[in-house]
């Protein structure tokens, strides 16, 4: 005898071995020996065997209709050997009463399960529902299915278009447009970026960077809406006999700092470090607030930038020479002969800002020789003024910097140079990606730069410190020591910062363009005003969960932007080379990871990229490489070592946490379309670390 038993969903046949009251001993076709329960025996018969009473259901079950089923079927609860009554003959074969029970099984739209082998017809409305959800799907796949098939041809569809980025970073696995990509790069063997390309899905390589970027982290846009600079209320007094002058690049407008320099000469110096004061007149939870926090930083790249305030803003509160503004200063007062501090002094005042210095344009006429010897080449007549004022902010960098390598325990060293980017033509608010793109080096510790910094950094840690002192939270930067691995990092306790040689350091000094500036330029202005009682006044309180969302906060938008700009970097440095039509460059082994992992760096670029035929050199080891295909979506670029250079003339290579961080730069771009799935349903610019 056989039978034709439900095994967890699924229908099987096989010969009875033994059979006791509530179980069977059943031998399948495969020979595997199974124990069935008696509840789960559906049919019972003698011929034909099980294998060909099935091939005869599922044909029958495959030309029944089931409007047709639905209808004959009873309103109460029924067998399938019922409906097989109903709907074949008063008197079902064998294979008639499977196929029922298949088609029954099968169709839970139309009928319901009510036990083994037992069913109820669903209600009218119900049916019509799945059956108009089923059509839909038919529809969906059916629309899937075009949409692929024109992307294998070449051709992007509209719908594809506007879902590109989303299909790409940060898809639906559920959604058509997905499922229609994943589908097309099964077929046509290509991966998901490439295939798209091809397509026309990408209008330019600049375009592809751009919008991935406003996509993750501006997806309604960079504009700020009507929103006005509010009034500073307070009646700040005017810092008498301060002359102060701001030291920045010319593409600047966020003019946060500037110093000032008063009595060379009388034995004690006061340098002023002035800052941007917003907080002054921008509220913890304003409109204005809430738009800083939700952007937390300026976002820079070569050619444009996205500010963290509306420029009417930044304007109203920028350091602009010509004029008295508001500012948060620092007064350091030092023995002019040995550079001790003698004391600090915090106030809320106007500022006369005198001039506001362009480094770029004087870093050539303001050298270290016009810094220190009198009769050096004379510049301008407003910065000639200034000699004097400069000179002896020079020598204090020196100093300062000298304490903190002390500090330290071993020197700064700054062998590469940093990288300005400059593009020519740019006619709209932002670059299109086809303008002439022109590189120049300023290496690290210019005059002009040590300057800034130093005083930056010395504002940073001195406040930084005094919050600490008064028991008043703020956001600080904390580096625990300086052995490998040990990474800098954010909290809102003042803790000493290795790397920079300080024992506290608290970013204050670009409140216009970093939110962590402003939050800590409210708590100054707190400590200003009311000393030891600041803790009480403040806007964040110790242990203020705010203050740790605002940090989580910070800490993702400025790594995201950071990415961001490096990556536009690396898009322009191999725009250059192929403006240029450099087909070969000299660099430096920094990382020999074997096959595939080699790293080398450019000489006289800002470019790593990986090199094959340099396996086995030492770190440092100078080659010629000679470059590949340069991809400007992938932002990859590989090479070919072509000669062996001097390895005496080898330059400071970087050490292996430089070399992982560099090599995610020259690493391939990532997305999220997984072409694998068996199912688809299932820079920010700082004067100072």
């Amino acid at each position: 005898m056989y039978v034709l038993f439900d095994e967890a969903g699924k229908f099987l046949g096989g010969r009875v071995l033994s059979e006791a009251e509530s179980s069977a001993q059943v031998e399948l076709d495969s020979g595997k020996r199974v124990k069935v329960k008696a509840a789960n025996i559906l049919l019972r018969f003698e011929k034909p065997a099980p294998a060909e009473l099935m091939a005869q259901a599922r044909a029958l079950a495959a030309g029944m209709d089931l409007d047709l089923a639905w209808e004959f079927a009873s309103d109460e609860e029924f067998g399938f050997a019922d409906l097989a009554a109903d709907y074949f003959s008063d008197k079902p074969t064998l294979a008639q009463q499977a196929a029922s029970l298949f088609a029954l099984f099968e169709a839970p739209h139309y009928f319901r399960r009510a036990g083994k082998g037992r069913f109820k017809k669903a209600p009218a409305e119900i049916v019509q529902q799945a059956l108009a959800a089923i059509e839909k799907k038919k529809a969906q796949q059916a629309q899937i299915t075009e949409w692929a098939a024109a992307l294998a041809q070449g051709q992007c569809p509209p719908a594809i278009r506007e879902q590109l980025y989303k299909i790409l970073f940060k898809p639906d696995k559920n959604a058509p447009e997905y499922k229609a990509v994943v589908e097309a790069s099964r077929s046509a063997q290509r991966a998901p970026l490439e295939l798209l390309e091809r397509a026309g899905a990408i209008d330019s390589p600049y375009e592809f960077h751009w919008k991935r970027f406003l996509f993750e982290n501006f997806p309604k846009g960079t504009g700020f809406g009507a929103l006005e600079a509010p009034p500073i209320a307070d009646d700040l007094p005017l810092a008498e006999g301060v002359n102060a002058f701001s030291i920045d690049d010319s593409q600047t407008t966020e003019i946060d700092d500037a110093l000032s320099v008063q009595g060379i000469g009388s034995g004690t110096v006061t340098v002023g470090i002035h800052i941007a004061a917003p907080a002054l007149a921008i509220a913890p939870g304003s409109p204005l607030d809430q738009v800083a926090r939700a952007r937390m930083s300026t976002v820079y790249m070569p050619g444009h930038k996205i500010t963290m305030l509306p420029d009417a803003v930044v304007q109203t509160y920028t350091l602009l020479d010509g004029g008295e503004r508001p500012a948060l200063s620092l007064y350091v007062r030092f023995n002019e002969q040995t550079l001790d501090v003698l004391g600090t002094e915090t106030r809320l005042e106007r500022v006369n800002i005198a001039l506001n210095l362009r480094h770029d344009q004087l870093d050539s006429v303001i050298d270290e020789a016009w810094l220190t010897r009198p009769d050096g080449s004379p510049a301008p007549a407003e910065v000639e003024a200034l000699r004097v004022p400069l000179s002896f902010l020079f020598r204090l960098a020196r100093h300062l910097k000298a304490g903190r390598e002390a500090m330290r325990g071993k020197p700064e060293t700054f062998s590469r140079p940093d990288y300005n980017f400059r593009l020519l033509g740019v006619t709209g608010e932002e670059p299109t990606g086809a303008e002439q793109v022109q590189i120049s080096t300023r290496r690290r510790g210019a005059p002009l730069d040590l300057i800034v910094a130093e005083a930056m950094i010395l504002a940073n840690s001195t406040w930084g410190a005094w919050l600490g002192e008064l028991g008043v939270p703020g956001l600080y930067r904390s580096q625990a020591s300086l052995a490998p691995g040990i990474k800098v990092r954010m909290g809102t306790k003042s803790l000493p910062h290795a790397g920079l040689g300080v024992k506290s350091y608290a970013w204050s000094t670009s409140p216009l363009r970093r939110y962590t500036d402003l939050v800590n330029q409210w708590q100054i202005i707190a400590a200003a005003r009311h000393g030891r009682t600041a803790a009480l006044a403040a806007p964040f309180k110790p242990k203020d969960s705010e203050l740790f969302s605002i940090l989580s906060g910070f800490d993702a938008a400025y790594s995201s932007y950071n990415a961001y700009q490096g990556g536009m970097e690396r898009f322009w440095t191999l725009k250059y080379l192929q403006q240029q039509n450099i087909q070969e460059l000299d660099a430096a082994l920094i990382k020999d990871g074997g096959a595939g992992d080699t790293l080398v760096r450019a000489d006289a670029l800002p470019l790593v990229l990986p090199v094959l035929g340099a396996q086995g050199l030492p770190r440092g080891s100078r080659v010629r490489v000679r470059l590949g295909d340069i991809d400007l979506i992938g932002l990859a670029v590989s090479a070919t070592v072509v000669d062996h250079l001097d390895p005496n003339s080898a330059p400071q290579t970087l050490d292996d946490t430089e070399a992982d961080d560099e090599m995610a730069a020259a690493g391939p771009l990532a997305i999220a379309v997984d072409v694998s799935e068996a199912d688809a349903d299932s820079p920010v610019a700082s004067t100072a670390s």
